[in-house]
């Protein structure tokens, strides 16, 4: 599959009978209006995905691991959970009916408050794309991906709460020098891996979210390949196009190893 992406593809010479063309695919992409486009959508996407959303589910661990009642911590559990179970298709539907721009209940609060204009169409407005995609997907996950670090708290040794009990520090004191450290090689590695994917974003949320009024917004490298190679039939094109994306990201996942190795010790080799 990879050897596509250097070869002219025909149908009838098959997937390794095609002429041998080089870097011509890559060379085109590089060279199209659509690569910058791409590129910088892929990149902003993916890193507000990181920056807003993976810190979420370690404090919402946190917070969960310092509800003493246990009633109250399994419903508080059990309701975080319960959106990762949503579709990505109901997900993106909610959004639809919930931001639509005349009868949107929640696209009309935010009018009403002055925080948009009364005309603007909030799933058509490029500028919201992207604060649509983050925060519907961190309500939807933070409650799935606090699961490890939950699992990590567990084996704390509870004598260490008692300590700072005695020595008379509050929940938030207990958070930051007991629970934090304690989970910190867990977020280092996942940490590592969420970097090594920073262009890796989800084809089927922003294929679904996709309109032609935010398409300089929610145009892809995923939704990208999808359209030059499934609809236009350009599968040598669209496989450079895939494995520049994968090179991209094992580049990151190699550098973002070894610094974190080098600054906490702690890496996935």
């Amino acid at each position: 599959g990879i050897q596509l992406a250097f070869r002219e593809y025909s149908f009838t010479a098959g997937i390794t009978g095609g002429k041998f063309v080089g870097m011509k695919y890559f060379r085109q992409y590089f060279e199209s209006p659509m690569f910058w486009t791409t590129l910088k959508n892929t990149f902003v996407i993916s890193a507000t995905s990181i920056l807003v959303g993976f810190p979420v589910p370690i404090i919402l661990a946190m917070v969960i691991n310092q509800i003493r009642s246990p009633k109250w911590k399994r419903t508080v559990q059990t309701t975080v959970y319960i959106p990762y179970f949503i579709s990505v298709v109901v997900l993106v539907s909610m959004l639809n009916i919930m931001f639509a721009n005349d009868s949107g209940v929640i696209a009309n609060f935010l009018k009403s408050l002055h925080i948009v204009s009364r005309d603007t169409n909030i799933l058509g407005k490029e500028s919201c794309f992207v604060p649509l995609y983050v925060l519907s997907g961190v309500w939807q996950t933070m409650g799935w991906n606090s699961i490890i670090f939950i699992a990590a708290l567990s084996s704390v040794d509870t004598q260490l709460y008692d300590a700072c009990k005695i020595d008379g520090a509050n929940r938030w004191q207990t958070m930051i020098h007991i629970d934090f450290p304690a989970i910190l090689p867990t977020v280092m590695i996942l940490l590592i891996m969420n970097m090594g994917n920073i262009l890796n974003v989800g084809f089927d949320k922003v294929f679904l979210m996709q309109n032609s009024l935010n398409l300089g917004a929610s145009q892809v490298i995923s939704t990208y390949v999808y359209k030059i190679g499934i609809q236009s039939g350009q599968f040598s094109y669209s496989a450079a196009i895939g494995l520049f994306n994968n090179i991209i990201n094992l580049i990151l996942l190699l550098a973002v190893n070894r610094i974190a190795g080098k600054a906490s010790d702690v890496s996935l080799w």
